[in-house]
């Protein structure tokens, strides 16, 4: 695996924020089409949450034609994903891309551990009232061009039938 620590790396300052993607996001060139500033922090595991797919209010996406990522609180479970530190510039343009302002997604806090065992603060999203689903066909075809290396689990964490509630 490449290096995925974090231990020499600054964490955020006054200018900036952590951010834990964990669905398309992981793409270095999805976080940059929006979000310039993105800069990979480390890899890094969220504790006692799973990862889902599903379409908010039961709406299926326009854009992506089938469920979209998202976590839910599931004790024992964990969800690996992208830690990027973000200039504070880039606060609304995030949000506006995870639909914070339709109510898509709710801006939560989470604690994520780095393979190194450091605890961060970061940002993250969760969807809000959504029903599970199939995930996109982009979604399938991301699980292949994953920017940056996350542990083998043995098993996908895209396949929607192995995270269904």
């Amino acid at each position: 695996m490449a290096n995925s620590g974090c231990k020499d790396v600054a964490g955020p300052d006054e200018e900036s924020f952590l951010y834990f993607a964990y669905g398309s996001n992981l793409l270095s060139e999805r976080i940059h089409l929006r979000n310039p500033s993105a800069a990979f922090f480390c890899v890094a595991r969220l504790q006692d949450f799973k990862l889902d797919f599903g379409n908010s209010q039961g709406k299926t996406s326009q854009t992506w034609h089938g469920g979209i990522a998202t976590i839910f609180q599931s004790p024992g479970d964990e969800v690996w994903g992208v830690v990027w530190k973000m200039n504070k510039s880039n606060l609304n343009s995030l949000d506006e891309q995870e639909g914070v302002k339709s109510g898509t997604y709710v801006v939560i806090e989470v604690k994520v551990s780095t393979q190194e065992g450091r605890e961060i603060t970061c940002r993250s999203y969760l969807m809000t009232n959504y029903e599970s689903a199939p995930p996109s066909p982009q979604y399938k075809k991301m699980e292949k061009e994953k920017s940056h290396c996350l542990p083998e689990s043995g098993k996908s964490p895209w396949q929607a039938q192995d995270n269904v509630r």
